[in-house]
């Protein structure tokens, strides 16, 4: 089992870029495709701590739903952006590769060698 995974979404060119260049170097990651098998709020708490992020940080800040939503309104809590995630899981960004309790945005690709232990 490898001890990387990709929330992955194959629409998107950065998630089948960065997928592409884990297998280059030999790393078969568990694939999640998130817009089917959306985080739940643990999930996403978790990815705020391996990212050592803000949950503001997830948002797709380009997706229609952040404009209709709103989510441009710096007020909002941290547990609203979240609920925010669980209703609209299109709005995470992708891809996010964890290795451990470690993640990375593959935006660019290359942010996952910093994951890679060298």
């Amino acid at each position: 089992m490898s001890k990387f995974e990709i929330f992955h979404n194959p629409a998107c060119s950065k998630s089948r870029q960065t997928l592409a260049l884990l297998r280059s170097l030999g790393i078969e990651p568990r694939q999640r495709l998130y817009l089917q098998d959306a985080p739940d709020e643990k999930t996403i708490r978790f990815l705020v701590k391996a990212l050592n992020a803000d949950v503001r940080s997830l948002l797709r800040s380009s997706e229609a739903a952040y404009q209709e939503a709103g989510l441009d309104d710096q007020n909002l809590s941290e547990q609203q952006l979240i609920n925010a995630l669980l209703e609209n899981p299109k709005l995470l960004q992708r891809p996010i590769v964890i290795s451990g309790n470690r993640a990375v945005i593959g935006r660019p690709p290359e942010n996952v060698l910093a994951l890679i232990d060298n």
